[in-house]
């Protein structure tokens, strides 16, 4: 039977926003693991389930896909990011600390 992971992927560095981190996203755990192919050394498995990610708006579609197809599934909860105040008037302070 085949097992997936339901979770919501983190901001990449190469981003400014957050359009695609806010989609949850469900993907099959690899079922064989990954070897280097003979005549060209790419890593490949053979499965294809490996390569399916499957993109939804809410956990709960997600979760209802999975259920409905009989998936033994793993929900991963989101960390919190915790965001500090920042204000551009602060690195004009006169009190601000000077290394």
């Amino acid at each position: 039977m085949a097992r997936a992971r339901i979770y919501r992927p983190t901001k990449t560095a190469m981003q400014s926003g957050r359009a695609q981190a806010r989609k949850w996203i469900l993907e099959y755990e690899p079922a064989t693991p990954r070897r280097p192919d003979p005549l060209m050394g790419w890593a490949s498995a053979e499965d294809t389930l490996n390569q399916v990610q499957l993109r939804f708006d809410r956990c709960e579609e997600a979760v209802a896909f999975a259920d409905k197809l009989g998936l033994d599934y793993t929900v991963i909860a989101p960390h919190a990011a915790a965001e500090k105040p920042k204000s551009y008037a602060d690195n004009f302070r006169y009190d601000r600390v000077r290394s």
